[in-house]
């Protein structure tokens, strides 16, 4: 759907409520502004405290993709300690060392 938006003094416009309420919305939302061939694009955008930034980088996103493959195929273990646990890691340890991530 297309409308007609009137640009006001300092470059402040105000976005239809349909609009906002289908991109849900509110006060104090960010959206990222590029210009996109000649056009103005508004993209809403969500915003990761810093201490949690951590678990949306690549590599983590990749270990996780990895993790989640390797529960649904069941490659997994259970152990009733953590010298089980510990045990386990040390025998493995050597396979595991040419490991790309």
């Amino acid at each position: 759907m297309k409308e007609l938006i009137k640009v006001r003094e300092k470059g402040q416009i105000t976005l239809p409520l349909y609009m906002r309420n289908k991109l849900h919305l509110e006060q104090g939302d960010l959206v990222l502004a590029k210009i996109v061939d000649n056009s103005l694009v508004l993209t809403p955008q969500e915003m990761v405290d810093k201490d949690q930034a951590w678990f949306w980088r690549q590599r983590w996103q990749k270990l996780e993709a990895e993790a989640e493959a390797d529960i649904q195929k069941g490659r997994v273990k259970s152990f009733d300690s953590v010298e089980e646990l510990f045990d386990e890691i040390e025998k493995n340890s050597e396979a595991d060392k040419n490991r790309k991530i």
